[in-house]
């Protein structure tokens, strides 16, 4: 063993950070424009939480399912946070585990 963490610690410690870094938002923030000023932050993370739980629900075998968007921004990281460990029990191929991961990384550099 290379001792390098497996992808579904890859994609805790992803989704760990990007809970750390919105966790504490307040509305006015999660309405403003995400980095490429197409979307909101709020858009943006509801966005990633759809694609995990769409990887997800392949990995499980399930018809892909519409995640609700809430009226309460506050509720994303825990959204994502529940979609993730979806992922994980599904007891995914490594690459959906290592995409997940990229996507968490990539939409945390874009808020």
């Amino acid at each position: 063993m290379s001792g390098d963490p497996g992808p579904n610690t890859e994609l805790e410690q992803a989704v760990e950070l990007l809970v750390r870094q919105v966790g504490h938002w307040q509305p006015p923030r999660w309405s403003a424009l995400a980095a490429d000023g197409n979307v909101s932050r709020a858009d943006l993370v509801h966005k990633l939480v759809q694609e995990v739980a769409n990887l997800a629900a392949d990995a499980e075998g399930q018809p892909r399912r519409t995640v609700p968007r809430l009226d309460n921004d506050l509720a994303l990281p825990d959204q994502l946070r529940v979609v993730a460990a979806d992922l994980v029990a599904a007891a995914p191929a490594p690459e959906a585990l290592a995409r997940a991961a990229a996507e968490v990384t990539a939409t945390r550099t874009a808020l």
